[in-house]
């Protein structure tokens, strides 16, 4: 190229024609495009299998029961003896024993009544004495007239008229022996009637109540007041509340559980002592309507030493139908087809990672983990689900001894 250095023409660099640009735009959109298909198209993974292994554990199954917590031996201590309450001698939650005194009232009207019974006795029995003196006098003028008349020495209507007054003596004295005996239950009664205005513990106890103060006046004409509750806390009664649906599976002596809100990891242990018969509410109501939900109680006592176990307090009660110890279990989601009796097929997880099916025979399935009886050995895997892709994988299934399921 004329005028025009050598060096910038080896700088020049030959332009490429226009239609040679557009094919190479599109081979590059095509191979975007491509990739973008290939990637849309491409195969799912395998889902990711959820499994559990064979484990030994318990299986349990149970009746599950709201309770609540009562005495063992519940007392309302009353007043038998109107008047003013004078002294309270407790306070809640004081222990006592049999006999001790709780509470005494105004004994004034008492003590006048006894000082009237004792006055009204004490006149019968004078009267006693004269009338006994009357009737030996009249059965000395008896023996007389009967020693005279023998002699022909009395006519016999002296004699007879004898006779009658020694009769009429004795019956005297045998009317005053029955008002005395009368009167003495009238000073017997007295006596009590003075005895309940000191009101003392039937039995050995908690105070958990207590329903007058001093100063009250209590009126026992009607009815008896309370004056405290008095309980018995070293045992206590669980009163649970079964429903009619499984009231036919539960009977006494069968093993019972419960835990309480407080504290749920603690069980407290015992035997079922009864069920009761009719429904409780039958006392209130009478009739159980059709409409309503039926439950029956059942009864079972617990040591309670430490005083921990409180009135009123609310149970998890777990009433044991049948159980099996240290036996092969596996989630009762594992199970798939029934092919027989208690037989199932369940997928089991093979030495090259892939799912192969499988018959075993179970025994005890409590909804949660299932015995299995056949067909697994311990440590196998079964399938229990699928996962998410995403999911992080879990814990190996271990059961702790002593889980159990709520029914």
């Amino acid at each position: 190229m004329r005028g025009v250095p050598s060096t910038a023409a080896h700088r020049l660099k030959p332009k490429l024609p226009r239609t040679t640009k557009g094919r190479v735009a599109l081979a590059a959109s095509v191979a975007v495009l491509l990739l973008l298909l290939a990637w849309a198209l491409r195969p799912d993974p395998p889902p990711a299998l959820a499994t559990a292994p064979a484990v030994i554990g318990d299986v349990e199954q149970t009746v599950v029961a709201a309770g609540t917590i009562e005495a063992r031996e519940l007392v309302s201590v009353g007043a038998q003896a109107a008047g003013q309450i004078l002294a309270l001698q407790v306070e809640r939650g004081d222990e006592g024993q049999a006999g001790d005194l709780i509470a005494e009232i105004d004994s004034t009207n008492q003590q006048n009544a006894l000082r009237n019974a004792e006055a009204a006795l004490a006149n019968i029995r004078a009267q006693r004495a004269s009338q006994l003196a009357s009737a030996e006098e009249a059965a000395a003028a008896y023996e007389r007239q009967r020693v005279m008349l023998a002699a022909d020495a009395t006519s016999r209507a002296e004699f007879e008229s004898a006779k009658a007054q020694l009769t009429a003596a004795r019956a005297q004295v045998a009317a005053i022996d029955a008002q005395i005996r009368q009167q003495q239950t009238s000073l017997d009664t007295a006596r009590a009637n003075l005895g309940y205005t000191r009101i003392t513990a039937p039995m050995s106890g908690t105070v958990v109540a207590i329903v007058a103060q001093e100063g009250q006046t209590v009126n026992a004409g009607m009815s008896t007041p309370t004056i405290v509750m008095l309980a018995r806390l070293d045992e206590v009664t669980i009163s649970a509340e079964i429903s009619e649906a499984d009231v036919v599976r539960v009977e006494p002596g069968q093993e019972v559980y419960f835990t309480i809100l407080g504290d749920p990891d603690t069980r407290y242990h015992a035997t079922l002592r009864t069920v009761e018969p009719a429904p409780a509410s039958i006392e209130t109501e009478g009739a159980t309507s059709a409409n309503t939900a039926v439950y029956y109680n059942a009864l079972f006592d617990v040591a309670n030493p430490d005083r921990v176990l409180r009135i009123s307090m609310t149970a998890e009660v777990h009433v044991v139908l049948d159980s099996a110890r240290d036996v092969l279990t596996i989630p009762s989601s594992a199970l798939g087809e029934r092919v027989g009796p208690d037989t199932y097929m369940v997928r089991v997880v093979g030495e090259d990672g892939a799912p192969e099916p499988r018959k075993v025979r179970t025994g005890l399935d409590d909804n949660v983990d299932v015995q299995v009886l056949e067909g697994l050995a311990e440590g196998e895997r079964v399938v229990v689900g699928q996962a998410r892709p995403d999911a992080a994988p879990g814990p190996e299934r271990t059961r702790p001894r002593g889980m159990r399921r709520m029914l």
